[in-house]
């Protein structure tokens, strides 16, 4: 993914350090941070503005399965603007605005540092019925969760590109853009690690540790320099076949060890 920022080179070194990633500037004037299987680009630009979301595919066939039925979808094919893919990788815009690029996944030389894989994006936006249709029906995504209020109208919405329960999720605020971006760490004791990372470094984990109902994950989070929320998540669900679930709206749905965070 590419964040925006008014400082990008401040940005660019909080997450090298605080997320245990190297760190260089591109002929374009990025910076790249790269960790093990994780990937982030800072550009200058507005404070917590998503440049663009980046999914990597496995193999030629599956780019190629998505490009046929953005097609068919009569959806818009863009140029990719990721340094990071191929001249086979492509873009789209949903309806709020937000850059997605589709391309190849990368060999990735083994590297040192804490696990944690980019795992998912979460959007903030007016719309959820509209995103939710955009990344479902568009994408070929699938719905695993909702969360619902009292009405009856989506507050949250999770939805998977693979077996992991989300990839992509949204939730109902009344500004549009970036809600968090996580870090896969892969079970309680790496969180811990994360923890004890955060705390070397005097950073406050600001929600957590804590466990979503939706995904049943661990969790910890955290703030950038712009406010950007890190998510660093372990053992989220795995999906293979069943129908969406609904959640209430309320705080036990977001933690239910405690203190929740509703977005308004």
């Amino acid at each position: 993914m590419q964040i925006q920022s008014a400082d990008p080179a401040a940005m660019a070194n909080f997450y090298a350090d605080t997320l245990d990633m190297s760190s260089r500037r591109l002929d374009s004037g990025d910076w790249l941070l790269e960790g093990p299987q994780r990937r982030v680009l800072v550009t200058s630009g507005a404070d917590r503005a998503l440049g663009f979301a980046a999914f990597a595919c496995r193999d030629p066939h599956g780019l190629a399965a998505i490009r046929a039925r953005v097609t068919a979808e009569s959806a818009e094919i863009l140029p990719s603007p990721s340094p990071l893919f191929g001249s086979d990788a492509f873009a789209v815009k949903d309806p709020d605005g937000n850059c997605i690029v589709f391309g190849l996944g990368q060999s990735e030389t083994p590297r040192k540092g804490v696990r944690g894989p980019l795992q998912h994006l979460t959007l903030a936006t007016r719309d959820p019925e509209a995103i939710e249709r955009f990344y479902v029906g568009t994408l070929g995504f699938a719905t695993s969760d909702y969360v619902r209020d009292e009405t009856g109208r989506i507050m949250a919405c999770w939805m998977r590109s693979n077996h992991e329960h989300h990839t992509l999720a949204c939730f109902r605020k009344s500004v549009p853009g970036i809600d968090h971006h996580s870090y896969e760490a892969g079970d309680w004791s790496v969180i811990k690690d994360w923890c004890d990372r955060m705390g070397d470094r005097r950073i406050p984990i600001m929600w957590g540790p804590g466990r979503h109902g939706p995904g049943n994950n661990l969790f910890i989070f955290i703030e950038d320099p712009d406010r950007n929320w890190i998510e660093i998540s372990a053992e989220l669900e795995v999906v293979h076949d069943r129908a969406a679930q609904v959640w209430p709206h309320e705080e036990h749905t977001v933690n239910l060890w405690g203190r929740g965070i509703l977005r308004q």
